[in-house]
């Protein structure tokens, strides 16, 4: 049986459970994709994650853009990326 997690939102609005295991990917592949970039729009991020996990080869179950979404909200809730605007554009960096 596989293991789900409870992610929080940073407005702390509810938020769904995931899959531990499907968890731990994204989020893996939203920090490598941003200590490789530095700074990220939204569609920048899924661009990257899809190329990584085609080049690494990684059978992600699910749509890509939703968990990475939802991971993302999380990581942000716990302060370990930041969201802020860049001349009108919403990017995310890590945290400090």
């Amino acid at each position: 049986m596989e293991q789900k997690i409870q992610l929080t939102h940073p407005q702390g609005e509810k938020a769904v459970r995931i899959d531990k295991a499907k968890y731990a990917t994204m989020k893996k592949a939203i920090l490598s994709s941003l200590k490789k970039n530095a700074e990220l729009t939204h569609t920048e991020m899924l661009k990257s994650i899809n190329e990584d996990f085609k080049k690494s080869k990684v059978k992600f179950e699910g749509a890509v853009g939703w968990y990475m979404e939802w991971v993302k909200l999380d990581l942000e809730a716990n302060k370990i990326i930041e969201r802020f605007t860049d001349k009108s554009r919403v990017k995310f960096k890590l945290a400090k």
